[in-house]
């Protein structure tokens, strides 16, 4: 595309800034894809400012040009030269004077020079650099926002020597990396199509004064103040239409060369953005965006989709490295969005940050780390209601230019982190603060540790779903616990030792546990996995989507209750409509109980009856060979009935049972498990001489929520192992003989090494007994319910058992599954009876409620819920998704993102096959949800 194709833009067309890091910048196929950018930006009508870096490892090298002896300038000066005619000619530059001009200029602030040639070097540093086009730099004289740009000096003063290379130098020579790098863009820019004009970033951007900065700050880390100039913008759209200049430079009040410090390209794209009022300011980098953890530590980390503009600079000063936190400010003042996206794939959607979106759930964004932080921990008892203390201690950080990050309190304690990334925290300076405040306290640092932050607005409300962070934490060295008062982020600093795979193990609680809600696809995108292969493959669309017609005229059809499942009749007048339904897929149950019976290192599967009652189910779990473990003589009664089940092996494991079930249990000649001393106290006539099982309990539980833990003292099952010689004792007084060990703690677990370590606790308590033949290593295989959590792996669990049972080959292994096996398998159809607005939340009521679906009200559950009705039209309305019963916990799913819905449409509740059915109640006197199977 030429000049000529363009049409020309109207006075107020919008602009947009693209930034390119040094990745970006480094190849001329990496140039290809700027030039395709920026080109189609000015197709869609916008003018295009683009904002570049150094080349990758260029500003290292300037650095340590600066740094070097003089003896080895002159190669390391060669490198870089050498390094940019190479980029050069993979550009096919016809004409390479301008960057040729950089280069001397370059050449001749670092390399020594003859004393007869001081007197030039000195009018070089003055302004005699040449720049593009010609002519030489003029330290700056007015604002000049003209069509001719001035020119600015790249030394530090008229006055600076030969030997006078202080930090004003060290900005000057490293600036060249970026006018190098604009220099060869914009000649590349042009050659291929695309007049781009280009733009000294120091006409634009003005250092301000800033008290508290020193010296170098203010040559190397300077601050930019940059609102809104709509006569710089219409100066700039006066001189053209595409521009290339530099990120990472500046000029001062004397129009001396200054650099803007770490993510410097960000914060320029940022401030030219903001200068312009520009439509948006795209951030070019070699990833998809920010993400909700590093995706390094965490490649099930979600794709951040959309953030605010104070999530993002959270996020950023909390450990994310994709976007420097100062580029944020000067957006957030103008009001432009930023947009991040991956030079390498455009076609990736990015993340958004721009002003709070509307009607957005609460949820943790993301989960940051930085390492290397030290605490200084100060005590004393005189601190107490002392005026003035904090003053005291607060001014021996300042003396030793020390920056606080968090800062923890009690009545005699003060407790403060130091952050290295805005820090020199060498050994010398932490010990001579502690010498100057051991003056006034008692000091004790702590180091090295790590800061873990949560991020997410509207924390606090969030706080009553993170028990089971809190539950990990409490596992750790918890030094100090920080909440922001922006209700933004909560911090907890743990010694850096407790780092190693505590944020994966932390992003996987959070989304269980609804507080990262990956479900909202407004917010979260793809998980890095699937962005960027590394084994994730794409979860198969559940069979419910293949079956939705079949579904909608299920809703419909009239209710016929089943008569084995012992549910009473409808009420008068009611049950005629066809929801609520629940509807089972047999294939599902069948694929399940197979992949199970696959299993080498499994002796024998056993069906928690408990997790679904319905006769289809049971009738298709016995016939793929899997037994039944049954809680109570209701449950072996319907299993009985079952001509199917005669020749299936059945456990009976009652918790805290009348004697009559055992009586029966043991009548009926089943496996019977005991989980307390009592029974065998009071009742030992009935375990004389017979075989039982052990259900112990080894002293913790897992599980998304408290009351599906089944382990620890919290919990009422399982025998105390301080209990077990009292048990042996009583077993072989009364000659009960012991054949198996069970322990079962907990549901919903994805983490396959929890079987093997469980398998092995069993292994070595059998050897103790010497009567066990078999290890019940009970159920709690986790099903997958928010999206981006990862299958349970049933290839590691069996390579993780079988590694187990070659150390203990003289045992079966048993599991007793139940939500594995039919979860997955079952859905409960609602039809929508209102909708209503209160405040700012938006209430979906239906048919279907605690009554018939306990989970969400009893566990928090999370059930994946959709509109049948209009499964894919867009999901625009954020909903409390309620239903008829009068209870504020009757909610089956909180702020979920669906179509506007309305009277009359079908809701579709997802993994509703275990612990819905069989949970029902008459409560409110509602008649039941009848089933329907497909076979």
């Amino acid at each position: 595309m030429t000049a000529s194709t363009y049409a020309p833009l109207p006075i107020d067309a919008p602009w947009v800034v693209l930034k390119f890091g040094g990745t970006s910048v480094a190849t001329a196929e990496r140039w290809r894809t700027i030039l395709d950018l920026a080109a189609a930006r000015r197709a869609e009508g916008a003018r295009v400012v683009v904002v570049v870096s150094a080349l990758a490892g260029v500003t290292d090298g300037l650095k340590a040009l600066c740094t070097c002896a003089s003896s080895e300038r002159e190669a390391t000066l060669a490198k870089l030269v050498e390094r940019h005619r190479e980029l050069m000619a993979q550009m096919q530059l016809a004409d390479a004077t301008e960057a040729e001009r950089w280069l001397a200029s370059l050449q001749a602030l670092v390399l020594p020079l003859p004393s007869d040639e001081a007197a030039v070097h000195g009018q070089e540093l003055r302004g005699g650099a040449p720049a593009p086009g010609g002519g030489s730099h003029t330290a700056w004289q007015s604002r000049g926002r003209g069509p001719s740009p001035p020119r600015y000096a790249l030394g530090a003063s008229p006055r600076l020597s030969r030997g006078e290379r202080g930090y004003s130098w060290q900005a000057a020579v490293q600036a060249h990396g970026e006018l190098l790098s604009s220099s060869l863009g914009a000649v590349f820019l042009a050659a291929n199509g695309l007049p781009a004009h280009w733009l000294d970033a120091r006409e634009a951007l003005l250092a301000r004064e800033v008290p508290f900065l020193n010296e170098r700050a203010r040559a190397l880390s300077a601050q930019v103040q940059a609102d809104p100039d709509p006569a710089f913008a219409d100066a700039l759209a006066a001189r053209g239409e595409v521009f290339i200049t530099q990120g990472f430079i500046a000029r001062d009040g004397d129009g001396h060369t200054v650099l803007l410090g770490r993510g410097g390209s960000d914060t320029s794209a940022a401030y030219f953005g903001a200068l312009l009022h520009a439509s948006r300011v795209e951030i070019w980098t070699d990833v998809a965006g920010m993400f909700s953890a590093d995706p390094r530590q965490v490649p099930g980390a979600r794709l951040l989709q959309r953030l605010d503009y104070d999530e993002a600079q959270e996020i950023a000063t909390t450990g994310a490295k994709v976007l420097h936190a100062r580029c944020i400010s000067p957006c957030r003042r103008a009001r432009v969005p930023l947009l991040i996206k991956d030079t390498r794939h455009p076609d990736f959607e990015g993340t958004l940050i721009g002003p709070l979106p509307p009607e957005v759930a609460p949820s943790v964004k993301a989960i940051s780390s930085r390492r290397g932080i030290t605490l200084v921990s100060m005590e004393t008892s005189g601190m107490w209601q002392q005026v003035g203390f904090l003053a005291d201690v607060f001014a021996a950080f300042k003396l030793h230019g020390l920056s606080v990050d968090l800062i923890g309190s009690a009545e005699t304690n003060v407790t403060v982190s130091l952050d290295p990334t805005e820090n020199l925290l060498d050994s010398d300076v932490i010990a001579a603060l502690a010498a100057d405040l051991a003056k006034v306290c008692r000091v004790k640092v702590i180091a090295p540790c790590a800061a873990v932050t949560l991020v997410g607005r509207g924390m606090r409300s969030m706080l009553h779903r993170l028990s089971g962070v809190l539950a990990e934490f409490g596992r750790e060295r918890v030094h100090l616990i920080s909440q922001s008062s922006n209700n933004l982020n909560l911090t907890f600093v743990v010694d850096e030792g407790m780092l190693d795979g505590l944020l994966p193990r932390l992003h996987e609680l959070l989304i269980r546990a609804g507080a990262l809600r990956t479900d909202d696809t407004a917010l979260f995108g793809p998980t890095w996995q699937m962005l960027y292969g590394g084994g994730m493959a794409p979860l198969a669309a559940p069979w419910w989507r293949g079956e939705r017609e079949r579904l909608l005229e299920l809703s419909t059809a009239q209710a016929v209750p089943h008569a084995a499942s012992g549910h009473l009749p409808p009420q008068a007048g009611e049950g005629t409509a066809g929801t609520p339904r629940y509807v089972y897929h047999l294939p599902t149950v069948r694929e399940r109980a197979r992949a199970l019976r696959a299993l080498r290192s499994i002796d024998r599967v056993y069906y928690a009856v408990k997790a679904n009652a319905h006769p289809a189910i049971l009738r298709a779990i016995a016939q793929e060979g899997i037994g039944f473990e049954c809680a109570s003589p209701g449950e072996l009664d319907v299993v009985d009935a079952l001509a199917e089940s005669s020749a299936s092996p059945r456990l009976f494991t009652p918790n805290f049972a009348p004697r009559d079930d055992y009586a029966q249990a043991v009548e009926r000649g089943v496996a019977l498990t005991l989980d307390s001393l009592f029974p065998l106290q009071h009742w030992p006539r009935l375990f004389a001489g017979r075989e039982i099982m052990l259900r112990v309990d080894l002293g913790r539980g897992l599980g998304h929520h408290d009351k599906v833990r089944t382990g620890g003292t919290a919990s009422k099952f399982g025998l105390p192992l301080a209990q077990l010689g009292e048990f042996l004792d009583l077993a072989r007084e009364h000659d009960a003989r012991i054949v198996g060990l069970h322990a079962h703690l907990g549901s919903g677990i994805l983490d396959v090494s929890h079987w093997s370590t469980v398998c092995g606790q069993l292994a070595s308590l059998a050897e103790r007994v010497g009567s066990v033949r078999c290890l019940n290593l009970g159920g709690g295989l986790g099903v997958p319910s928010h999206p981006g959590e990862a299958d349970l792996d049933l290839a590691a669990l069996d390579a993780a058992l079988a590694e187990v049972k070659l150390a203990y080959p003289q045992y079966e292994l048993w599991l007793e599954p139940g939500r594995w096996l039919v979860a997955d398998a079952g859905v409960l159809l609602a039809r929508v009876t209102q909708t209503k607005r209160k405040g700012s939340l938006n209430y979906l009521g239906c048919d279907a409620g605690m009554h018939v679906l306990i989970r969400p009200a009893l566990y928090d559950a999370w059930h994946d819920i959709v509109n049948l009705s209009r499964l894919d039209e867009p999901a625009s309305m954020l909903y409390q998704v309620v239903g008829p019963i009068c209870e504020s916990g009757d909610v089956l799913g909180a702020d979920r993102r669906l179509p506007e819905s309305a009277e009359g449409d079908v809701l579709l509740i997802a993994q509703a096959g275990a612990y819905g059915e069989s949970m029902s109640s008459h409560y409110n006197l509602r008649p039941l949800a009848e089933a329907a199977v497909i076979e």
